[in-house]
């Protein structure tokens, strides 16, 4: 599977870019931010979508179980997120028996450490996202490589880098599959583009 975040393209154009990219299906969310492609060894029914996320029930033909994903691509302004942390919420209500798995940009931080440059992070900033996680019983997957998944990209003495991107699970997916890991990918964009392993032989990659 493969998902593009701020793909910078009109959803008419989704089919174009399904078949460069090799696949079977595609599917985008309400506001084109989001678009999700996948190959016939992966059945996905997108169960919904908001302008800030995509849900999803999958299956891989290798993969114990149906398991289910959240694409996100969160708002840059702090009061317009508070509809996506809402809905995380009732996502973790309702899927707390099922593995599940939140990943994307989440345009926030949770840590000083997660930034560099520029001025002095607010913590305050965080505080919010960092109850949702715990209040929807997520664990961060951690990452391989380059610490920092963003930056302005302006000149070195204006440069500041985020980890804006991230892959959270419940616990469920911990027990089905433990063994799921996050790479940070070289960046040709702003963004790094994230790689999600799930064992040997099931693969998901995320580009933001």
């Amino acid at each position: 599977m493969i998902a593009i975040l701020e793909p910078f393209s009109d959803t008419v154009q989704i089919d174009r870019f399904k078949s460069m990219l090799a696949m079977d299906h595609a599917a985008s969310n309400i506001n084109g931010k989001i678009w999700l492609f996948w190959n016939n060894d992966v059945t996905c029914n997108v169960l919904e979508t908001d302008e800030q996320q995509m849900t999803c029930e999958i299956n891989h033909i290798e993969a114990p179980g149906n398991y289910f994903m959240t694409f996100v691509y969160a708002k840059c302004k702090d009061y317009l997120r508070k509809p996506l942390w809402d809905r995380l919420l009732h996502l973790a209500d309702t899927r707390n028996d099922i593995p599940w798995c939140t990943v994307g940009d989440y345009n926030v931080i949770t840590d000083t450490e997660e930034k560099l440059g520029g001025i002095p992070y607010n913590m305050k900033k965080s505080l919010e996202f960092i109850g949702i996680i715990e209040a929807c019983g997520l664990l961060d997957l951690g990452f391989n490589g380059p610490k920092f998944t963003w930056s302005n990209q302006r000149g070195i003495q204006f440069r500041i880098w985020k980890r804006l991107d991230r892959a959270m699970v419940n616990d469920r997916w911990l027990q089905y599959m433990p063994h799921t890991s996050i790479t940070h990918l070289p960046s040709g964009s702003d963004h790094r583009p994230l790689l999600m392993e799930i064992r040997a032989a099931l693969k998901t990659t995320l580009n933001t």
